[in-house]
């Protein structure tokens, strides 16, 4: 079950979108050729194992027989000296007299052993010294194991005796006597465990000597082992009858390991070189073919200088290769599955691995010779673990600078803002962002495998489209802050100065200028991941792009638009609340707006976007506009015949006309600001139509409902009643009139007009 679970998770993460489906047969292939490679390897381990297991059985098959052979021999050699005994008259005599005289041979050998330890082992140290002195030659190293060895077996049989006496003291003694032995020894294998260790730079300085004697010294040693050990196995199986052949009890007494040193010697001669690749690879992934070149020249030194000057069955050359290749595989496997791995080492060791299969062929050797596979045969997941580093390291990055930014817009203190080459308002990360995608693309396109681009560049998509949702949210949140009829305005100036550097941020995406050679962050995204995908993955990128592209304008649009509501609901909230009431006919409300207006461009001008400048005037007009219109809602607004309130509105219209109509021509905005006045002036008509609603006579009103609703079809009537109503001579037989018009009159429908605003 977990099995499947595991296939069900790694296919969901290979087919995330529906443009995946169409690598299914890409995916098909490639796993039935994998699996074809690994039943092919499971057949190959499977007949070697039966091979070797067969092997093994014949082996053991034999080895019952031997023992058994060895066993009747013994117990007929047992039975002829019982039948001897009897034969021979007096022979319990005679073999009294040969064990006395078999024993005082041997004490008599012992003590001279005894006596002369000292000296030779002094000879030995002698031997040490000069050694010392010629470490990388050693000529003594053969005459020094041969002396210690015959001083081994005499302290081995010495002890052995001893201990048969049961003298607690006597034991004691003698170990003390043989103490400087010990140390004699370890000063031997100091010697020993240098030339082993230096067995391949012995190699290379060609001096074979030295080789020669290393490998006759263990091979010795080896082989006094196996004694050891089938001596152990006999008493241990036949403790009795052994114990009677003094012969099977004489020589070395314990296993030595010099063999099991060698090799271990192999890996301590490698373990320092892994250690300092590891470092070099951690500061410069991309070099790891020359970090490790040292492993291959060491394996072709084994190969050239070192197979003729060992044993043939220890075949060196593979042992050196066992030994080096398991290594390897642990250094490697120890680094794919450290979490805290960068895409560029993946990436590195997943190159790696096809390159280490090709040198390791030209030292002779096939990929299924080498178990197990360096990397476990894990370089799909690998790869797909690649993918996901680079994502984790786009998202950790986004989520860094937004958190950076969120921080610093909500806490809203000085200085927080960028300004670019040109003035403008900019944020701290956006430059750093775009530079942080950059670098991931380059990294995603090392891979060499679209499929690897594609991955992050959905989630590059992800991370962008997500930050323009939370960037409007924030705004929306913050703005409704100020928004409240008793908010705080504390810190409204910092906020509006944020929302220009916002919607600046969003413009610089996407603003490109062909004629200066300047393409906007977007636009060299879209450049830099083109290369590395396929062309129907570039299909799905492009509408991603157009999305992002519509995304960044509609950001930029939202700041300015919620900057615009931000003035008429914080700096004209009394003012609108005015307009139509008596005082709107003594005061000149529309002219303190266009004068605040007038400081706002004024003061925003150098640091906006110049394209954003002209939507910000077109905002400026039409939310003007907008609240103007809806102002008939006002408490206390009615229009009496006697009032000239004709007069009033006209004045007003003229007012904002003349404020948008000079902005052109203003010196301190030449060249910034671009927007068709005849346009403003076309929107601003409609002030015309409200003014023939009110004037118009009773039975005129139906005709001016159903002209303005035919130029304005989007023209609410709950605004038109309003209209009505402030009338000082309404009554519902009007209203019921233009609501019966209203349901006869159609209209086409079109481009949304001014009235659509006017609720």
């Amino acid at each position: 079950m977990a099995a499947n679970d595991g296939t069900i998770v790694e296919l969901a993460d290979l087919l995330r979108h529906p443009e995946d489906l169409d690598k299914i047969s890409f995916l098909k292939s490639e796993f039935t050729r994998k699996k074809a490679a690994i039943d092919g390897q499971l057949k190959i381990g499977l007949k070697d194992q039966l091979e070797v297991t067969q092997s093994g059985m014949n082996s053991i098959s034999e080895g019952q027989r031997t023992v058994s052979q060895i066993k009747e021999e013994m117990m007929k050699i047992d039975k002829l000296c019982a039948e001897a005994q009897n034969m021979i008259r007096d022979f319990p005599n005679i073999n009294l007299v040969s064990q006395v005289h078999r024993n005082f041979s041997q004490v008599e050998a012992m003590k001279a052993n005894i006596e002369s330890f000292d000296g030779r082992l002094k000879d030995l140290e002698q031997l040490l010294r000069e050694d010392d002195r010629d470490i990388e030659n050693q000529p003594n190293i053969l005459n020094i194991h041969y002396g210690l060895t015959q001083l081994r077996d005499i302290r081995d049989d010495a002890m052995d005796q001893i201990k048969r006496v049961s003298d607690a003291s006597l034991e004691s003694h003698l170990q003390d006597y043989f103490t400087r032995l010990d140390d004699v020894i370890d000063w031997f294998d100091d010697h020993l465990g240098t030339a082993c260790m230096n067995l391949i730079p012995l190699v290379r300085a060609n001096n074979q000597g030295m080789v020669v004697r290393l490998a006759l010294i263990i091979e010795e040693e080896e082989k006094s082992d196996k004694k050891v050990k089938a001596l152990q196995d006999a008493q241990r199986e036949y403790k009795d009858l052994a114990s009677r052949f003094k012969s099977m009890t004489s020589g070395p007494k314990q296993l030595r390991g010099y063999k099991e040193k060698f090799l271990r010697a192999i890996e301590a001669h490698a373990e320092p070189k892994f250690d300092s690749a590891e470092g070099r690879f951690l500061e410069e992934p991309g070099k790891l073919p020359k970090i490790l070149a040292w492993y291959f020249d060491d394996l072709n030194a084994v190969k050239l200088g070192m197979v003729n000057l060992m044993p043939k069955k220890w075949k060196i050359f593979k042992t050196y290769t066992d030994i080096y290749h398991s290594m390897m595989h642990n250094w490697l496997i120890k680094h794919i599955d450290n979490p805290e791995l960068s895409p560029p080492h993946m990436l590195s060791i997943i190159d790696w691995s096809e390159k280490y299969y090709a040198k390791m062929t030209r030292l002779g050797w096939d990929q299924k010779d080498l178990q197990p596979h360096v990397l476990d045969g894990r370089e799909i997941e690998l790869i797909r673990e690649y993918r996901q580093l680079i994502v984790k390291s786009v998202d950790e990055w986004m989520d860094r600078m937004f958190a950076a930014d969120k921080k610093s817009f909500l806490e809203r203190k000085p200085d927080t803002l960028d300004n670019n080459e040109h003035g403008y308002f900019r944020t701290k990360t956006l430059g750093d962002m775009w530079r942080m995608l950059k670098e991931q693309t380059a990294v995603a396109g090392e891979s060499g495998r679209a499929d690897v681009a594609e991955g992050v560049f959905d989630a590059m998509f992800r991370a962008l489209k997500s930050r323009q949702n939370i960037w409007q949210k924030m705004v929306d949140d913050e703005s409704m802050r100020f928004m409240q009829p008793s908010a705080d305005q504390e810190g409204m100036q910092v906020f509006q100065d944020w929302l220009i550097a916002i919607a600046n941020d969003q413009i610089a995406c996407i603003d490109d200028n062909e004629d200066a050679g300047q393409l906007g962050y977007l636009t060299r995204f879209q450049q830099d991941l083109e290369p590395l995908v396929t062309p129907k993955y570039m299909a799905h990128a492009t509408t991603e792009l157009d999305t992002l592209r519509d995304g960044f304008v509609d950001l930029g649009t939202h700041c300015i638009t919620t900057f615009v509501s931000l003035i008429f609901k914080v700096d004209f909230r009394s003012t609108v609340a005015d307009f139509f009431t008596s005082k709107w006919y003594n005061e000149y409300a529309m002219k303190r707006i266009t004068t605040t207006f007038d400081d706002y461009i004024g003061d925003y001008s150098k640091v906006l976007h110049h394209s954003l400048l002209d939507i910000l005037i077109e905002e400026l007009a039409d939310e003007l506009l907008v609240h103007y219109l809806s102002s008939v809602r006002n408490k206390g607004v009615k229009f009496r015949r006697s009032d000239p309130f004709t007069e009033k509105f006209k004045d007003d219209v003229l007012t904002a006309f003349e404020f948008f109509q000079n902005l052109n021509t203003r010196t301190d905005l030449a060249n910034l600001v671009t927007v068709d006045f005849t346009m403003i002036k076309q929107k601003w008509r409609v002030v015309d139509k409200m003014v023939r609603l009110l004037e118009a006579d009773k039975t005129s009103v139906v005709l001016v409902y159903e002209e303005f609703k035919r130029d304005y079809w989007d023209l609410q009537m709950n605004w038109v009643e309003s209209v009505l109503r402030s009338r000082d001579d309404f009554d519902r037989s009007m209203l019921s009139s233009v609501k019966a018009k209203a349901g006869q009159v159609y209209v086409e429908r079109g481009p949304e007009t001014i009235m659509s605003k006017v609720k």
